[in-house]
């Protein structure tokens, strides 16, 4: 498993892939890890990891979404961009999108989501799912990777199938497909990292919540729902856990320690 190092060095991704943003949706009150943007990993908060990690991809700006002044603070003492938003967002997408309004992006900007509590995404793999967008042609682009039938059988660990041109057919957290008669491999893992354009970011927030959006508690299955096309390629380097106990958090420590 892969982990960013405590002093990874400069990535120049930027100079082969496309002209792209992150932005890093961060809220401080987290049911099962109160504050967790700013609990510490070897001593820098959870949030300067990601930033780090995210500076690391060449990409032209970086923004931290929060409605939290505390993250935001924080944020601007390690050099970072932070940008102030609504407490009343229903999700990390509604953040971003007035992140891309406060900030006045194009509607053809290609942003990339980071989320909060992922300090041990690669640099390449926020390279590589910009590039993928904009490639592919679709609304959106998403990575996966490739796990074993143990792993399927965990509905915390979403699931995805795709075509034989990576768009998206389906995500779960059941096990897909059925494999009725032994012969599947392997399935495939979602990462929840995400490319996509203001212009639809901006359509998808005016997207009401789909029947199967609510039965899985998973996002992009509205706009699957809504004819909307999302890519998905193997990631090229398997990312470390993202953080939701304090569990995740020693789990984090540890992969840091070995890297």
């Amino acid at each position: 498993m892969n982990a960013n190092s405590k002093n990874p060095p400069a990535h120049s991704g930027q100079d082969s892939g496309p002209d792209f943003r992150i932005v890093i949706p961060a809220r401080y009150a987290s049911q099962r890890l109160p504050g967790k943007p700013l609990r510490l990993i070897h001593g820098k908060t959870m949030i300067e990891w990601v930033y780090r990690a995210a500076q690391q991809a060449g990409a032209s700006e970086i923004v931290v979404a929060t409605d939290d002044q505390r993250i935001g603070d924080e944020v601007e003492r390690f050099g970072g961009r932070a940008c102030m938003t609504s407490s009343s967002h229903r999700s990390g997408t509604d953040r971003i999108l007035e992140v891309t309004r406060i900030l006045g992006w194009s509607d053809d900007c290609v942003v990339v989501n980071l989320q909060g509590d992922e300090p041990l995404m690669p640099a390449v793999n926020l390279v590589q799912v910009a590039a993928n967008l904009v490639s592919s042609g679709c609304d959106m682009a998403t990575l996966h990777k490739d796990i074993d039938a143990e792993h399927a059988r965990d509905p915390n660990q979403v699931k995805l199938v795709h075509d034989y041109r990576g768009h998206a057919l389906y995500f779960s957290r059941s096990v897909i497909p059925y494999d009725r008669d032994s012969r599947v491999e392997c399935y495939h893992g979602h990462i929840g990292l995400y490319a996509y354009r203001v212009g639809f970011i901006e359509i998808f927030s005016q997207l009401a919540p789909c029947d199967l959006e609510v039965a899985e508690s998973l996002e992009q299955l509205r706009a699957l729902c809504n004819g909307y096309s999302i890519h998905s390629e193997i990631a090229r380097e398997v990312p470390g856990p993202g953080i939701d106990t304090e569990a995740d958090l020693q789990h984090a420590e540890r992969l840091m320690e070995q890297a």
